[in-house]
């Protein structure tokens, strides 16, 4: 008699719709972070062709504008830092970051705040309206600019002035702030052409990651590990178990009983010439038949061929993982190499910046 919930589904079916439900979560957490790119991206190719600036957007601004000069982008709560000591920036370049890591409000080492006030971008110059004063960062003057990866702070260095500075922006601010400068100078040494070519590149590299809508799983691709306490990873304990204790019964040694001890410890017997005859040789015993057997490093059998053991990092895994491994939540929104974790689940963050977070750490990689 088949076994059934309240419903009167079979076991296969409950297993078949527990499947599809974690499959439809994890690609609706993967399609959601890819939708939330590609609409950056596209706002950010709108920008870049309607982008102009207007002189009517710095009324009000404590800032004498030049004529001719449109003010493009403001912000308040802009710090001025100054280096400590002297730096050799990189010459200013257009580069559009293709993705950008999360920023930390914090202070470079050698890098003091000294000012705070308004941040202005215009089509002419970059400045600085604080307490103290003003401080201009002239485009056609720029001979090195850098954008830290790690905090929202963005270093100049201009041919009239010897000290690096910069800008120290609220984290929310930056990303917007890093790409109108870029546009800025662009139509400075009138480049902004090369910027769009860029931003349409990265769509279309963007679009070809479109995660795929995952496979249905149906009843008969059930197993019958599905049944048991633990799944898949109980069955491959025991299958381990019964593989290992047989080989080591086998290869032990017999227990030492009080007759062999004295036979051991007995005197040679002497040869026909009077001299103690030598121990015979014995031959070391053949390896087990399972020592040939192919080996996953406790892995679980699976039709990818991913084990432990070493070998080939899996960067892009196969679509059915998840039904051979224990995956951890959100794992296809993941990005990084596969690895297993300390709590049994494997996770996408190999490579990553805190690899497995939440999971007690990394234990090994999958390879394959």
């Amino acid at each position: 008699m088949a076994m059934t919930d309240s419903t009167g589904s079979t076991w296969r079916y409950i297993w078949a719709r527990q499947q599809n439900e974690r499959r439809r979560r994890a690609y609706r957490t993967v399609e959601r972070a890819w939708r939330r790119r590609d609409d950056e991206l596209r706002r950010m190719r709108v920008l870049a062709v309607g982008l102009r600036g207007t002189a009517e957007a710095g009324t009000g601004l404590p800032l004498a504008l030049s004529p001719g000069e449109a003010v493009l982008w403001t912000t308040p709560g802009a710090q001025l830092v100054e280096v400590r000591h002297t730096a050799v920036l990189p010459a200013p370049d257009l580069v559009v970051e293709a993705e950008p890591g999360p920023l930390r409000h914090r202070l470079p080492d050698g890098v003091r705040v000294v000012d705070a006030g308004i941040a202005v971008v215009t089509n002419r110059r970059l400045v600085m309206v604080g307490g103290r004063g003003r401080r201009d960062w002239a485009y056609g003057k720029m001979t090195g600019l850098l954008h830290d990866p790690a905090a929202p702070v963005t270093l100049i260095q201009v041919l009239d002035r010897r000290q690096t500075s910069g800008l120290l922006l609220p984290p929310a601010a930056a990303a917007e702030f890093r790409f109108v400068l870029t546009l800025a100078f662009a139509d400075a040494v009138e480049q902004r052409a090369a910027v769009l070519a860029q931003l349409d590149e990265l769509i279309a590299e963007h679009a070809e990651t479109a995660p795929f809508r995952p496979a249905i799983a149906t009843p008969a691709q059930a197993r019958m590990s599905a049944r048991i306490p633990g799944g898949r990873r109980t069955v491959a304990v025991a299958a381990a178990l019964t593989l290992v204790v047989p080989a080591v019964l086998v290869e032990s040694d017999p227990p030492v009983t009080p007759e062999v001890a004295a036979a051991a410890v007995a005197a040679p017997t002497p040869s026909r010439t009077g001299k103690p005859s030598p121990t015979p040789h014995r031959p070391s015993p053949s390896p087990s038949p399972s020592a040939a057997r192919e080996r996953r490093c406790g892995a679980p059998a699976n039709p990818m061929g991913y084990d432990y053991c070493g070998g080939e990092r899996v960067r892009k895994p196969d679509h059915r993982v998840c039904d051979w491994f224990d995956c951890a939540p959100q794992f296809w929104a993941q990005r990084g190499y596969l690895v297993l974790c300390r709590d049994g689940s494997v996770s996408l963050t190999g490579g990553r910046p805190k690899p497995c977070a939440g999971h007690d750490g990394v234990r090994r990689t999958v390879n394959r």
